[in-house]
C-alpha cells in the first residue's frame, strides 16, 4: 500500500516557502504569479492500517503550525486534482538520488516497528489559475526545481509504488579495446565519461595487449577514476617546459620541484626545531601543536558539482573535506570549519545568463545554505571565510572548503598489512556521485547538467557525525591501522590507495546498498557520501563492529588486504577485475606539455582628475568583493565546541570584519590556532606571480594582525584554473606555483597541502558559434598560524578615545587590479610587490608587540588599502579617527594624485594599529628598524577624517553612512 501524507501550513501561519517562490518568481521577471501555495509531502509505502498511517502523521506533523491530509494513491487512478483550475506542480528527486528526509523518516519508523517498505519525499505547489504557462515554467525551472538531481510532475501523482530498483542478472561486461583506432578510442572514453586522453586510451589498450585480453568495464572506469585530475594531479605533476621570456625551465615534476621543494628546503632550514609532522603524503597536512596534539588542515574545491547542484555541491564539499582531516593519519577530530566562494556578480540579469548555467544569486544561496547545514548539522563551528566576485565565474562557480582538526601526537601515520580486513563503514552505496572523480577533469558545457548529472552527490551531515565518534571511539582503543575517506571515485580510489603497496582483494556484493539493482561497476565507483574505509586486523574486528553499532553506524567486512600487489575485484565469488596495483598508480603515460607566459612591463595606469575621494570610499565600502558578508556568516555557527576566541564579526556590535579567526581546540592549553586566507584573482590578470605572492602576503599577515607568530605559519594552496590544455594558460599557473615557491622560501613559511581544480571553462553555442568562458586564475592561501596565549590575540576594532594610530609598512605607487582601478574601470597599473627583508622585519616586530600587549587593535591594509581599513577600524568599534597623510611612508613624489594614491593603494605588508598614549615610546623602538609612522588618534566623534599632507580634508565620512554602504549589497536576508 502507497500513501500520501500531504502537509500544509495551519492559518494563521506564514507559508514561507511560499514567500520565496513568490520574491524569486517576481525575480525572475514574472508578472502574472502573485500567490503559490505550498505543501511538503511524504510518500509511505508498506503494510499500514489506518493506526499505523495515523502514528506516523503525527509523528511527521506539527499540529499548532501544520494541517495533514492522508490519501492511499495506489487504490485510485490518481490523487483529486485541485478543483480550483490551479496547476500543480510536484517535485521529487530523481531515482538513485539520496533523499536524506526520507532516509531518516524511514529508519524512524522502522525502529517503531512499523511495517515500512519506503518513503519518499516531494515538494508540491499550487498556481493560480490565471498565471501565464511561461511565468509557471520560468518558475518551475529556475526556483523550484534543478534538472540535475530532481523531477517535476505537473498535476498529481499517479504512482503506484516508490520502490527503487530491482534485482537485474549478473553480466560481465568486457571493453573491446584490441586493434581500434584513435577515433575510436576517443570514442570509447567520451561516450564513458572516462575523461581519458589518447595517449592514455592508448597506454590501456597497449597493457591489455600484452595480457592477451581486452580489460572488464570494472577494469577500464578503475584505470579511469585512478588517472584522474582529481586523483593524480598529472597536469600539475607533469612535465612540462616553461618559458617566459626571461627563464627557460624544464619540469620533470612540476610541483614537487616548487612548492613541495620549498617545504623541503625549509624543514632542512628548521633542522631539530622542524614543526612539520607530515605533508603532502595524506589527506591533509599535520604540524605540532601543543604536547598532547598536533593539528591538520585540508582545503578542497567541489566546483563542478557546485555548478550544477549548488546545495549538494557544496555540502558534500564541506562533507569531503571534514572526512580528510578525519582521515588523515589515524584519525583527526574536526575543530573548525572555513569556506571561500567565487560566484558571479548577483546582478546579472537572467535574460543575460548563457544556456544551462544556473542564476549567480541561486548558485550563491545554495553554496552558501549547503556548506551551512552541513557544518551545523555536525557541531563543527565555521570560522573563517571570504567571496569573491566575478563576471567569469557565470559558469563555474568556485568552491573551496576547509577543515582544521586534532590528532594526537604520535598518530599521524597509518600502516596497512596484508591478511587485514577491508572494512566498510558509514553511508550505504546508491547511484549518486559516478564519475564524480573524472567529471570534475572535464570541461562543462551548456549539457552538462544532462549528461552530468549523476556525478552530483547528496550528503548526509548527521551519518557523517556518528561515523566521526565512531572512527574516534575505535582510535583510542587502537582497532584499526590506517583509514582513508571515500571520496572522489568511491571505493575504487580508497582501496585502490591504501592497498598500492600491498594488493587488495574486494568483495564488492558485500557492500551495502541504498536500494536493489546496482551493478559491480557502479557499487565500485559510486561516490555516495560518509563512507570510510580502514584497515582491521581480524582479531579487532568483532570490538570494533560493537563499537561502529554503539553510535549506530553500519560497518561490513568488503574484503582483505593482500601480498599480492594486484587489486582482484570479485562479485558473487566471481572475477570481474585484475590488475596490477603497478599499472594502476605508474602506468600512466606522463604528461608533456608546453607552457609560456610573456612578462609584459606594467602600463602607466591614467589616473581621472577631479574624482571625488569621499564617494570612491563609499563605493569601494560597497563594491562585491569588499562589502559586508555578514548576511552568510550569520548563517554559520561559529559558537559550537565553545573554541572561537577572535570570531568572523568583531566590534562593538559584533559586525566589523575580523583579520583571522582564533580558536583554542583543547581546553587544557592556553595555545590557540589562527585561521585566515588570501585570495585575488583580479591581481592575475596582471602578473600571476605576484598575484601567489601577494595572497601568501596577505595570509599571514591576517594572521600576524590577530598575534599570531610569523615563525609558525603553515599554508595551503588550491589552484583553480582554466583549460590547461593551453599553454598559455599553463603557463600562467606555473609562473604562479613559482610565486608560491619563492614566498614560502623567503617568509619561512611552509606549504603543507594543496588541492587543484583544472579545466574550469564552460562553453555554449550562441548565434552558431561556440563560445568560451573561463574562469580568472584563482590562488586561494590558506594559512594556519599559533598564538602562545589566547589571551593576548587582538581585534581589528577601534577601543578607546585618545589613544594613537600608526601605519606599519611602505605605501607605493601599485593601484594594478586595485578597487579604486575596479571602480573607476582603468587598466595597466603595477600591482603589488613585496621586499621580503622588510616584510619579514614587520611580521616580527609585530608579533612582538602584540605579545607584549603594546597593541589595541590591528587591522592589515588589503582591499580598498588605508582609506578602507580605517573606515572598517572605526565603525567597527563605534569610534572617530582623525588621521593625516603628511607622514605615510612612501616611495612617489607627492603628485597631484598623491592622495588618491595613498588612500587606495594596495601595498602589502601594511597594517593600522592603535596604541595607548603611554606605550608610544616603546611601540616606536619595537618598530625603529620598519616604515613606521604616527599618523593620527582615535576620537570620540562619529566621523572619520583624513587630511592630505597640506592639511586639506579629503576624506569626511559619518561612521553611519560608511557602514550603511559597507552593509548593504549582500543584505539579502
Amino acid at each position: 500500500m502507497l500513501f500520501e501524507i500531504e502537509i500544509t501550513p495551519r492559518e494563521p501561519f506564514v507559508d514561507r516557502e511560499a514567500g520565496r517562490v513568490v520574491g524569486e518568481s517576481e525575480g525572475l521577471g514574472c508578472t502574472t504569479i502573485s500567490e503559490v501555495d505550498t505543501a511538503r509531502v511524504f510518500l509511505v509505502e508498506g503494510d499500514l492500517n489506518t493506526e499505523q498511517i495515523e502514528s506516523i502523521e503525527r509523528l511527521l506533523v506539527d499540529p499548532v503550525t501544520e494541517t495533514a491530509h492522508i490519501t492511499r494513491l495506489d487504490e485510485h487512478d490518481s490523487r483529486a486534482a485541485a478543483g480550483d483550475g490551479r496547476m500543480e506542480i510536484n517535485v521529487l528527486f530523481k531515482p538513485g538520488m539520496t533523499d536524506n528526509v526520507a532516509y531518516s523518516t524511514k529508519r524512524e519508523l522502522l525502529s517503531r516497528d512499523l511495517p515500512v517498505t519506503d518513503v519518499a519525499t516531494c515538494r508540491r505547489y499550487w498556481f493560480p489559475s490565471d498565471a501565464s504557462a511561461q511565468d509557471i515554467q520560468r518558475t518551475v525551472s529556475k526556483a523550484l526545481a534543478n534538472d540535475a538531481i530532481e523531477r517535476v510532475v505537473r498535476g498529481s501523482l499517479d504512482l503506484k509504488s516508490i520502490a527503487l530498483g530491482q534485482e537485474k542478472p549478473f553480466n560481465l561486461k568486457i571493453i573491446p579495446l584490441a586493434g581500434l583506432s584513435d577515433d575510436d578510442l576517443m570514442t570509447i572514453s567520451r561516450n564513458n565519461l572516462l575523461s581519458l586522453s589518447l595517449v592514455e586510451m592508448k597506454t590501456i589498450q597497449q597493457h591489455f595487449a600484452d595480457l592477451q585480453r581486452d580489460p572488464t568495464d570494472i577494469e577500464l572506469e578503475t584505470v579511469a577514476q585512478t588517472w584522474s585530475e582529481h586523483c593524480s594531479h598529472k597536469t600539475l605533476a607533469g612535465r612540462i617546459h616553461y618559458t617566459d621570456g626571461e627563464q627557460d625551465l624544464q619540469f620533470e615534476n612540476m610541483l614537487k620541484e616548487t612548492i613541495f621543494a620549498a617545504t623541503q628546503e625549509l624543514r632542512k632550514r628548521f633542522g631539530a626545531d622542524d614543526w612539520c609532522v607530515s605533508v603532502f603524503k595524506d589527506n591533509a597536512g599535520i604540524v605540532t601543536f601543543n604536547d598532547e596534539f598536533d593539528a591538520c588542515f585540508k582545503v578542497e574545491t567541489h566546483n563542478r558539482p557546485s555548478a550544477l547542484e549548488p546545495y549538494g555541491g557544496a555540502n558534500t564539499g564541506i562533507g569531503g573535506v571534514i572526512r580528510d582531516c578525519l582521515g588523515t593519519g589515524l584519525g583527526g577530530r574536526p575543530v573548525a570549519n572555513t569556506d571561500v566562494f567565487c560566484f558571479a556578480p548577483p546582478e546579472t540579469k537572467y535574460e543575460d545568463l548563457p544556456p544551462g548555467v544556473l542564476h549567480p544569486k541561486t548558485v550563491a544561496r545554495g553554496v552558501i545554505s549547503g556548506v551551512r547545514d552541513y557544518g551545523n548539522r555536525m557541531g563543527i563551528p565555521t570560522v573563517n571565510g571570504a567571496v569573491y566576485f566575478d563576471e567569469r565565474y557565470i559558469g563555474n562557480p568556485l568552491v573551496y572548503c576547509g577543515n582544521v582538526a586534532l590528532i594526537p601526537v604520535g598518530k599521524a601515520e597509518k600502516c596497512v598489512k596484508p591478511g587485514q580486513y577491508i572494512v566498510a563503514i558509514g553511508g550505504r552505496t546508491g547511484l549518486d556521485g559516478i564519475h564524480g572523480a573524472t567529471f570534475s577533469s572535464a570541461v562543462l558545457t551548456d549539457k552538462s547538467e544532462e549528461t552530468s548529472g549523476g556525478a552530483v552527490q547528496i550528503g548526509n551531515a548527521i551519518t557523517e557525525k556518528m561515523v566521526a565518534d565512531a572512527i574516534l571511539r575505535a582510535r583510542d582503543r587502537q582497532l584499526f591501522s590506517a583509514l582513508t575517506d571515500c571520496g572522489a571515485g568511491g571505493f575504487s580510489s580508497a582501496i585502490g590507495e591504501m592497498g598500492e603497496e600491498t594488493g587488495a582483494e574486494v568483495w564488492l556484493d558485500r557492500a551495502p546498498l541504498k536500494y536493489s539493482g546496482l551493478s559491480y561497476m557502479e557499487i565500485w565507483i559510486s561516490e555516495a557520501q560518509e563512507r570510510m574505509v580502514l584497515a582491521v586486523p581480524p582479531e579487532k574486528w568483532e570490538e570494533f563492529e560493537q563499537v561502529c553499532a554503539s553510535e549506530g553506524v553500519e560497518a561490513v567486512i568488503l574484503g582483505k588486504f593482500t601480498d599480492t600487489k594486484q587489486l582482484v575485484l570479485k562479485y558473487r565469488d566471481e572475477v570481474v577485475g585484475e590488475m596490477s596495483m603497478a599499472f594502476l598508480h605508474d602506468g600512466r603515460p606522463p604528461i608533456i606539455r608546453d607552457a609560456t607566459y610573456r612578462i609584459r612591463e606594467a602600463e602607466p595606469i591614467s589616473v581621472p582628475t577631479g574624482v571625488d575621494l569621499n564617494q570612491d570610499l563609499l563605493s569601494i565600502l560597497g563594491s562585491p568583493n569588499v562589502c559586508s558578508k555578514e548576511w552568510i556568516i550569520r548563517q554559520y555557527d561559529h559558537e559550537v565546541q565553545s573554541s572561537s576566541v577572535v570570531k568572523p564579526l568583531v566590534g562593538v556590535r559584533n559586525d566589523g570584519p575580523s583579520d583571522a579567526a582564533v580558536i583554542q581546540p583543547d581546553f587544557g592549553s592556553d595555545r590557540g590556532l589562527v585561521i585566515s586566507n588570501g585570495m585575488n584573482p583580479r591581481l592575475g590578470d596582471h602578473d600571476p606571480y605576484w598575484m601567489a605572492i601577494s595572497a601568501v602576503d596577505e595570509a599571514i599577515r591576517n594572521c600576524v594582525a590577530v598575534g599570531a607568530d610569523p615563525a609558525k605559519i603553515a599554508v595551503l594552496d588550491n589552484f583553480c584554473w582554466g583549460n590547461t590544455d593551453r599553454p598559455e594558460t599553463l603557463g600562467s599557473l606555473v609562473r604562479a606555483a613559482l610565486g608560491c615557491k619563492d614566498a614560502a622560501l623567503q617568509y619561512g613559511t611552509p606549504f603543507i597541502s594543496g588541492k587543484d581544480s583544472l579545466h574550469n571553462e564552460f562553453t555554449y553555442e550562441k548565434d552558431g558559434s561556440t563560445q568560451v568562458v573561463s574562469i580568472p586564475s584563482s590562488l586561494l592561501i590558506s594559512a594556519l598560524g599559533q598564538v602562545e596565549h589566547v589571551e593576548h590575540c587582538v581585534t581589528m576594532d577601534l577601543k578607546s578615545p585618545g589613544n594613537r594610530i600608526a601605519i606599519v609598512g611602505q605605501t607605493r605607487d601599485e593601484l594594478g587590479g586595485s578597487h579604486f582601478a575596479m571602480i573607476h574601470g582603468l587598466n595597466g597599473g603595477q600591482v603589488p610587490t613585496v621586499h621580503f627583508e622588510t616584510a619579514n622585519r614587520i611580521f616580527t616586530a609585530m608579533h612582538q608587540a602584540i605579545r607584549q600587549q603594546l597593541i589595541r587593535s590591528c587591522h592589515d591594509l588589503s582591499e580598498g588599502g588605508l582609506a578602507v581599513a580605517a573606515a572598517e577600524m572605526a565603525f567597527a568599534g563605534g569610534l572617530g579617527m582623525q588621521l593625516s597623510l603628511a607622514d605615510v611612508p612612501h616611495d612617489f613624489s607627492d603628485s597631484d594624485s598623491a592622495d588618491l594614491r595613498l588612500l587606495f593603494s594596495e601595498s602589502n605588508t601594511r597594517f593600522l594599529i592603535e596604541v595607548p598614549a603611554g606605550e608610544v615610546a616603546t611601540v616606536e623602538s619595537v618598530f625603529a628598524n620598519s616604515p613606521f609612522a604616527w599618523i593620527g588618534e582615535v576620537t570620540e566623534a562619529t566621523s572619520l577624517v583624513i587630511e592630505n599632507g597640506s592639511g586639506a580634508r579629503v576624506i569626511e565620512q559619518d561612521l553611519a553612512t560608511m557602514k550603511a554602504a559597507w552593509q548593504k549589497p549582500l543584505a539579502w536576508g
